[in-house]
């Protein structure tokens, strides 16, 4: 595959492109990433200048080591239905662009769901699967997915590597092209490259400059404030303490603690969890300083965890799980454990993952993401674009009344804790 001057190729594995190479694209080294070892607020970032802007904001998920521990721990792979077709733009032999993306065989572990799309098409006689999957592996983050490298011509490369997503999808003979949990700039800018528009939301919580926790609830209505004070406490009743790890206190004694809370309540909650316990060693070798997992001890052991990926200005919360089960302490662990450190560490937002609108209570607010579709057949990227159509009133309306139900004071509040 060819655009004038770049030359395009889809490789099946992350490690057939350089480290140095792929997060020159993804995370740019015009942005260092914030060390845990200082309370320095992080350096503020440039306003965005076009819809493919520089990345001055790193982002731990489309780091090659986060692909590497995917793909090397066998979590992500041909055998579990990921098989990777990485797309990669060279411009004189130098790689300029690349676009994470796998061959799907399913629509597992991806959280933007269009198995109705499947299921209707495959009614009608036609065949959805393979599908072709531009995004990260079981990780509802939202993230750069065109990743150019910095100095660029944004636009001529975007361009190239978007044609360059259409031209894999005939020639894989994949029915689609789903670029999910995009920026808002991509989002637009593969709309005008004829990809249908897609949104839906999360519950993300926003840092005000708060200095505390409790500078935080000062915000919140009265009933709230004391619900979640009286929560926090019930949570840490039977002898449990909080404890918040990462560098060298993530252990492997620690990751087989984690890894056992994670097939404990993914299996109820998934079937079959998708990570491996290698996935766990990998990344604690390669990304230890981009962790903060947080656990839950009691009478001497592990019962509960979670995990926590930090970029630059987010917490991403990802997974949790826990072997015993005490009130309220998933919301601790989870959303106000993950409060808590933004505000020591001066991050401006907590991720908190799919799903949930229990954490509007909670004070994390809905936050609109993003995803774009390329649909091969004309007659199902019809019905599909009426119906995305629909969807994106739906979720904006439901957004406006859930924020608006949010747990902040409002005028006439008489702020009594």
């Amino acid at each position: 595959m060819t655009s004038p001057d770049i030359s395009l190729e889809a490789v099946d594995s992350v490690s057939q492109i350089t480290a140095v190479d792929w997060d020159a694209c993804a995370n740019p080294a015009t942005k260092q990433h914030r060390s845990l070892a200082s309370d320095e607020a992080p350096a503020s970032s440039s306003a965005q200048d076009s819809c493919l802007s520089a990345r001055e904001q790193y982002n731990p998920f489309v780091s090659h080591a986060f692909f590497t521990a995917l793909e090397a721990s066998n979590s992500a792979c041909p055998r579990t239905g990921w098989r990777p077709r990485h797309l990669i733009a060279r411009l004189d032999g130098a790689v300029v662009g690349v676009v994470p993306c796998y061959l799907k065989s399913h629509s597992q572990g991806e959280y933007v769901f269009d198995h109705g799309w499947a299921q209707a098409y495959e009614s009608a006689g036609g065949r959805y699967y393979p599908k072709l999957l531009a995004s990260v592996p079981f990780t509802p983050a939202t993230g750069p997915r065109l990743l150019i490298r910095a100095g660029s011509d944004k636009a001529r490369v975007g361009a190239a590597l978007v044609g360059g997503l259409v031209g894999l999808c005939d020639a894989t003979q994949a029915s689609s092209v789903h670029v999910t949990f995009a920026r808002q700039e991509e989002w637009t800018f593969l709309a005008g490259n004829g990809f249908l528009q897609r949104t839906d939301q999360q519950f993300h919580w926003r840092n005000e400059g708060y200095s505390s926790f409790e500078d935080f609830l000062a915000n919140l209505a009265s009933r709230h404030r004391k619900a979640i004070r009286r929560e926090r406490r019930d949570a840490l009743a039977n002898g449990i303490t909080i404890h918040v790890l990462t560098g060298n206190e993530l252990t492997e004694e620690t990751w087989d603690a984690f890894f056992q809370f994670y097939m404990e309540t993914g299996s109820r909650k998934w079937g079959r969890p998708y990570l491996t316990r290698s996935f766990y060693s990998l990344i604690g070798e390669s990304m230890s300083r981009d962790i903060a997992l947080i656990m839950a001890r009691r009478d001497g052991r592990w019962i509960a965890g979670a995990i926590n990926f930090i970029g630059s200005d987010t917490l991403f919360g990802r997974h949790w799980g826990a072997i015993e089960h005490h009130p309220f302490l998933h919301f601790e662990v989870c959303y106000y454990q993950a409060i808590d450190f933004a505000i020591r560490h001066r991050l401006k937002t907590v991720e908190a993952g799919a799903q949930g609108e229990h954490k509007i209570a909670r004070g994390y607010l809905p936050q609109t993401t993003y995803s774009a579709h390329y649909i091969a057949d004309p007659a199902l990227r019809r019905a599909v674009g009426d119906y995305l159509k629909h969807e994106r009133h739906y979720v904006a309306e439901a957004a406006r009344e859930l924020t608006d139900a949010g747990p902040f004071r409002k005028t006439g509040d008489d702020g009594v804790s």
